[in-house]
Formats: structure tokens, sequence, C-alpha cells
């Protein structure tokens, strides 16, 4: 894919994170885009709706001084996959992300798909979803260490199970570019699923042999893609 913003790099992107999980795990992927000059800001999703995590989503574009990649992980896929409409987005980048289409819920991408029985969510009586701790590291992050996995299940942010049942009303990646790093090893979703998503909405794919928690694991592989969007993404916001 080709095009530049005027001839010059986008300079901001915005990393969203997903289920069960907090901003804190793009560290690695912050310091390594900062490093390189990026002005990088994190999402932090209530997790409480879609629209919730979609209006937290919106609100930190709308602190950015330009075009914009839009980063999501997971559940952070639907988000940006509706939140990326906004005018300062200039691509997509989605990290082992949910990819529906308008008028489609995330619940509905699973259907005629493997099921992951090391991904097990154990729900509260008011509807909220954590990761099961005994089988957290196995189906969310297998190659992390048992200290940061440990780390990870600890401080899991639950979620809205009611928000997996919630359709977008749009669907960026009809309207921006698209990359997609797929984990091979991932637990959470089937890998034809993954596959399937990536290619129905016609990202780049790159595919790296981690867990689902890649955008803690494998922060490098995911800072490349996103320097590749930034490089290349055509800015429909000018």
């Amino acid at each position: 894919m080709s095009g530049t913003t005027g001839g010059q790099e986008i300079e901001n992107v915005v990393l969203v994170h997903g289920a069960f999980a907090d901003g804190s795990g793009w560290r690695g992927v912050y310091d390594r885009l900062t490093t390189q000059g990026y002005r990088v800001a994190i999402v932090q999703n209530p997790l409480t709706s879609l629209d919730d995590d979609v209006a937290a989503t919106r609100r930190v574009l709308d602190q950015q001084n330009g075009p914009t990649i839009l980063v999501g992980h997971s559940w952070g896929g639907t988000v940006i996959t509706e939140a990326g409409v906004h005018p300062n987005v200039a691509g997509l980048v989605y990290v082992s992300a949910l990819a529906p289409d308008a008028g489609e819920t995330t619940a509905q991408q699973y259907e005629g798909f493997a099921p992951t029985p090391d991904f097990v969510i154990d729900v509260t009586e008011d509807g909220y979803g954590f990761l099961n701790p005994e089988k957290f590291k196995a189906g969310f992050a297998a190659d992390a260490s048992d200290a940061d996995a440990a780390f990870l299940r600890d401080s899991q942010v639950p979620v809205n199970m009611a928000a997996f049942s919630t359709p977008v009303k749009n669907a960026a990646w009809r309207h921006r570019p698209s990359w997609a790093v797929i984990a091979t090893e991932d637990k959470a979703f089937d890998q034809a699923m993954l596959q399937h998503m990536a290619n129905r909405i016609g990202a780049t794919i790159t595919n790296v042999p981690a867990s689902h928690a890649l955008y803690a694991t494998q922060p490098g592989v995911v800072a490349d893609v996103i320097v590749t969007a930034a490089r290349y993404a055509v800015s429909v916001a000018r």
C-alpha cells in the first residue's frame, strides 16, 4: 500500500487495549515508538460498554494534532472499527484483533470457528467477565514470563459481557488502509478466525509466533508494523 500524508510521515499513534487488560501492556510498544520520535497516546478503556470504550478512544483522538495511526488489540479491534471513522485517523492496525463489519457484533465473529478451551471467562453475577486465573497464562500470555503473566492476571480489568453483543454502526476499515499483526499461537481466537477477519478487511498481514498477549510480548514486531503504517497510510483527514 502506498501513499503519504502530503509527503510527510504520520507522527501520531493511539493505542487501544482489549478486554481483561489495561493500557500498561503497551509500554514496550510505547517505548519503541517514542524513541523513534512518534507522539503516542494510550486509551484506557473502561470496558463497561462498546459506546463507553469508543467514547474514550474518540476523546484521545480529539487531542491529536494531525493524522493518526489507530491501533487496537483483541476487543480493541472492535473499538477501533467503530472509532476509526474519526477524521484524524489515517490508518488502522489490528493486533490479534476483532474486526466486525457495520451491523455485526463481536460475538458474531466467532461463529463457525473452533472453540478455544484454554481461554476461559468467569462471569460475575452482574455480567462482567474475568479470565479464569488458573487458565490465564495458557489462554492469554503463554509466551510471557511467569512473573509478567501473573501481573497481567492480577491487574486484569473485567469487561461487561453485554458489549460483545452490541453491533458496530461503522466499519472504519472500509474507508481506511489497514494492517494486521496476528499471533500464530493465539489461544483466545481460532487461528482461522484471525486470518479470515484480517483478509476480509484487506489488511496487510504480519504473522508472528506469539500468544494473544503479543502486544506486550512482541513489542518490536508490533511497533515495526505501526511504523510501516505511519509511513504508508494515506490520510483522509487532510
